[in-house]
């Protein structure tokens, strides 16, 4: 992969951001282009040394408009060297199902995942299974009981992981509550193999890291060699940073579109919110409000997360120890303060303002 300076500096104008307004089904709108601010250097350094006194904290990268403002490793970790994403694959995930249905490989959001994987689906399986759609497995709005949290090691010692997704009861109906399940995610990248007779990682390759210049490893894969969707894909920390850049900038990298401007306009449309944070959730995205500009997220196991908040030009890749759970002293919550009460106001015309903020006692249960 290229180095880091090299992230196009030309295209921030092309940025999106969403403007929640009204409902959760309001519409993403394209932003303004970030306004000329002086980053302050002060601020960013102070950032960077309470980034280094959180025990778990692994790798940190901030850049603004394509442009470096720290790179910092510690405990021996390395910015270059691959990393367990967690969760944070799903957000991956997310861009190659867009992709897909931008190819003609998926039909969209609006396709019943069934028509793809009728061989999969049990004989005696609940009718609702036929209504979920791609779309309300993007949004974990699939109804089916959770496979995360504490069912997710039954999940996984199944023989079949689609057939057992496929078979949980439903606990609500499809399109209603956010129920945030990997199954869901895996069914995606089972649907994505059947319908492209490709490997997710052959997808993974071709589609990301080969424009993107960034190197995709071979993960975990289910019983019938499906790549697990939604979980231990490994990305180096300026992997991954790169990839937050391509959404920055509105789907492009060095000139080339990668993903189509509509999709990330539909990832970043709110449809549903978490029972664990109240934080919004799009397609493979959270979303939070800091300091009074959007902030669009990724989140994995232990603290491996991705920023971006196009209205500031801003990009912030964050790993961590991928064993410990981020739930642990508050350490999502420590994170978020991190860039919010950091890095954010380092960029702000006006670093007084405080509107939206979160702070070190932000309580809240954080998602499992």
């Amino acid at each position: 992969m290229p180095p880091f300076p090299r992230l196009d500096l030309r295209v921030a104008g092309f940025a999106l951001v969403l403007m929640v307004v009204g409902s959760l089904g309001a519409a993403a709108h394209p932003a303004s282009p970030p306004q000329a601010v002086t980053p302050d250097a002060r601020l960013i350094e102070e950032t960077v040394e309470r980034a280094e006194g959180l025990p778990n904290l692994r790798t940190l990268i901030v850049s603004h408009n394509g442009t470096a403002l720290a790179e910092q490793a510690f405990k021996g970790a390395g910015l270059a060297r691959s990393t367990n994403i967690k969760s944070a694959s799903k957000t991956i995930m997310s861009a190659l199902v867009g992709i897909a249905i931008e190819r003609g490989v998926l039909l969209g959001v609006g396709q019943p995942v069934a028509s793809i994987l009728e061989r999969s689906v049990p004989a005696d399986a609940d009718p609702r299974v036929r209504q979920i759609t791609i779309g309300h497995l993007l949004s974990m709005q699939a109804g089916l009981e959770r496979t995360s949290g504490r069912n997710y090691g039954a999940w996984i010692s199944s023989g079949n992981w689609v057939r057992d997704a496929l078979s949980r009861p439903f606990v609500d109906e499809p399109g209603g509550r956010m129920l945030y399940s990997t199954g869901s995610t895996h069914l995606l990248s089972a649907a994505l193999t059947t319908a492209s007779k490709r490997s997710t990682l052959e997808l993974a390759r071709d589609w990301i890291g080969e424009p993107l210049e960034i190197t995709v490893a071979p993960w975990t894969r289910d019983p019938q060699g499906i790549y697990l969707g939604g979980n231990e894909m490994a990305l180096s920390p300026r992997a991954l940073h790169r990839f937050g850049e391509l959404y920055r900038q509105g789907g492009t990298i060095d000139g080339r579109r990668v993903v189509s401007e509509s999709w990330i306009r539909e990832s970043w449309t709110p449809r549903t919110s978490s029972p664990f944070t109240g934080d919004r959730y799009g397609y493979g995205w959270f979303i939070r409000d800091m300091r009074g500009h959007t902030a669009y997220y990724a989140w994995g196991f232990g603290g491996q997360m991705l920023y971006v908040i196009p209205s500031l030009g801003l990009t912030v890749t964050i790993t961590s120890d991928p064993t410990e759970p981020s739930r642990e002293d508050n350490y999502i919550g420590q994170l978020h303060a991190l860039v919010a009460d950091g890095i954010v106001p380092a960029l702000l015309a006006k670093p007084d303002d405080t509107t939206g903020s979160i702070g070190q006692d932000d309580k809240r249960t954080p998602m499992p």
